[in-house]
């Protein structure tokens, strides 16, 4: 059953934590370790940064309207009754700092082997920490409310944690930023739940009804906090998570929901705009964003904005790229995730419902594919080896139109043994009209962690020459760099970490200088396992993997370049747009229309 954490009509916070944050329009060239520098305000910018679930770094630049913050006080604890205290005691340290602070910040640009930022000058700095610690006194006298100012050197990241061979690059585009360009900046009380500090947040996409008692009722926009611990319990496709608006607790269908950042649940207390309080002559900026925690949060900032109050303009700062810089790639990976299959979509009893006593299927549903390859172990080998659904046949078509519409070509398929994963490389193709030209290269070595397949033996794959006769294009004369009789069963994780890593180096290795463009189709483990060593990073631990893995979903794709003739790989965007579409549950007439 669903149970409730907040007695009550509502989930009133009981114990609060709080922060100011001062933002600034600011560029950042990436932050690898999962958090924002900055983030673009524009729907059609090119935000680059890099998330937790890909941990990469990028030479490019954010698209030049941003915004940046950082923390002048650490969080703290706060009862609700002194709420309006707290509030009093930032206003009244305001009012205090009017026109004591200059306009715009002095910045100055700081650079080691494996950081570049921009720093507040020191003697900037301590007047920023004077303020903080003016606020921790009067938040004391207040609010009896203890605040730990910030102490620690104020600073934006603009890279961190790069490889050495792109400090140079990454350095010619920090020193392209002009730092003395400034807007106004905001001292900003937050507060947020701090029983939900450690869970991951995510944000309901569709509404759904529980179709069971242990599940949980989803309201499009609502936030859902997740605990790794109790996911851990959940089965695929599933998540266990707490509802932000109503208190409870269930299991809820993890496509209904999108990641989300923790700073879009925080409520916003009061804000003081330090632009009002600096001398007329350094008054002409306005807010052009908001940064919490690391991200834009458009529904704080509307809630901060006043535009009768603005009186200038800020404009972004302007990045350039070295004029004739050739690319320096030589060849080009896809990794793409399988379609839509049969058992997650039907249930593992779908081969039940759809073969008879003779073994003759007949499809019970417009979304089950209207024949299956005849198989030589006969049907009952679907069950560990099952193909993808029509709407997975219609994802992978979309995706091959989508490139050839890019006029990308691709000169060699590497595909999983898995039928899902060829019937989805075989539709790629024939929406890039080569099918016939590419033959589908079938690779042991790209099936997916062996630990996730249940019982004690693999899958029993059709062999490339029965792919044929059933008329898919597979290259019957290709010989496996991994045969399958090299796999085991319940394999550990290094084991298929290695795994990946040898077969997708192998594979490059074999298509150089024959062709530029090599697609995998595979699972979405291979998205994380096949490229990451490329790049010349360390595996991630398993836990982290899994957590990467959980959110890829069909068709995800990612694209990875050689970087000249270095052998060291790096991720770039897709030529192709993300695939993103709805659910749509099964509809039986008799149950929902003729009732008494």
């Amino acid at each position: 059953m669903s149970r409730r954490l907040v007695t009550g009509s509502s989930p009133m916070w009981t114990i609060l934590s709080w922060t100011i944050l001062c933002p600034e329009s600011m560029c950042c060239i990436c932050d690898p370790v999962g958090h924002f520098s900055s983030s673009s305000h524009s729907s059609g910018s090119n935000l680059v940064y890099a998330a937790a679930r890909t941990r990469r770094t990028t030479s490019s630049l954010t698209s030049p309207s941003a915004s940046s913050s950082w923390s002048v006080s650490a969080f703290c604890t706060c009862a609700d009754a002194k709420v309006e205290a707290l509030v009093d005691a930032l206003q009244t340290t305001m009012a205090k700092w009017k026109g004591r602070i200059p306009m715009p910040l002095p910045l100055e640009h700081y650079s080691s082997s494996n950081f570049i930022g921009l720093f507040v000058e020191e003697q900037m700095a301590e007047i920023l920490k004077s303020f903080a610690v003016d606020f921790a006194t009067e938040a004391a006298s207040k609010a009896d409310v203890h605040v730990e100012p910030h102490k620690k050197q104020l600073h934006v990241t603009l890279a961190y944690h790069f490889q050495a061979s792109h400090f140079s690059t990454l350095e010619k585009l920090a020193q392209t930023i002009d730092a003395s360009s400034g807007c106004d900046w905001l001292a900003v009380l937050v507060s947020r739940d701090i029983r939900f500090v450690n869970h991951e947040t995510l944000q309901v996409m569709y509404p759904y009804v529980p179709q069971n008692d242990d599940e949980l009722e989803l309201v499009q926009g609502d936030f859902i906090f997740m605990s790794l611990v109790e996911q851990s319990t959940a089965s695929e496709g599933w998540v266990y998570g707490i509802s932000l608006g109503t208190g409870l607790s269930g299991l809820l269908p993890e496509n209904y929901v999108s990641r989300a950042d923790e700073s879009d649940t925080w409520v916003v207390h009061g804000s003081h705009s330090f632009l009002n309080s600096a001398s007329p002559a350094n008054s002409r900026s306005t807010v052009s964003g908001l940064l919490f925690d690391g991200q834009l949060n458009d529904s704080l900032l509307d809630s901060l904005m006043d535009p009768p109050s603005l009186t200038g303009v800020c404009f972004p700062m302007q990045v350039s790229r070295p004029a004739n810089q050739p690319s320096l790639s030589r060849m080009r990976l896809f990794v793409c995730r399988h379609g839509e299959r049969m058992d997650v979509v039907f249930g593992k009893h779908w081969i039940t419902q759809c073969f008879d006593s003779k073994g003759r299927y007949v499809r019970s549903n417009l979304n089950m594919p209207s024949s299956l390859p005849i198989r030589s172990g006969g049907h009952r080998d679907y069950d560990k080896d099952c193909p993808i659904t029509v709407f997975g046949s219609t994802q992978a078509g979309l995706v091959g139109e989508a490139l050839l519409e890019s006029h990308t070509t691709i000169d060699f398929v590497y595909c999983s043994p898995s039928l899902r994963c060829i019937q989805t490389a075989q539709h790629i193709l024939e929406g890039l009209q080569q099918e016939g030209k590419t033959k589908i290269r079938v690779e042991p070595g790209l099936f997916e962690w062996t630990k996730w397949v249940s019982g004690t033996c693999l899958p029993a794959w059709i062999p490339p020459a029965e792919l044929a006769t059933a008329n898919l294009s597979v290259d019957t004369t290709y010989r496996p760099h991994i045969p399958v009789s090299k796999l085991t069963v319940s394999e550990s994780y290094d084991t298929y970490i290695s795994r990946s890593f040898q077969v997708t180096r192998e594979i490059l290795a074999e298509c150089k200088n024959l062709g530029s463009t090599v697609l995998i189709v595979a699972h979405a483990s291979s998205l994380e396992a096949c490229t990451r060593q490329i790049q010349g990073l360390n595996p991630q631990n398993s836990k982290d993997f899994i957590q990467v893995v959980r959110k890829i979903p069909y068709l995800g794709f990612c694209a990875c370049e050689e970087m000249g003739e270095t052998g060291v790989w790096q991720l770039v965007d897709p030529p192709i747009l993300p695939l993103t579409h709805g659910p749509n549950h099964s509809f039986n007439w008799r149950e929902m229309l003729m009732q008494e």
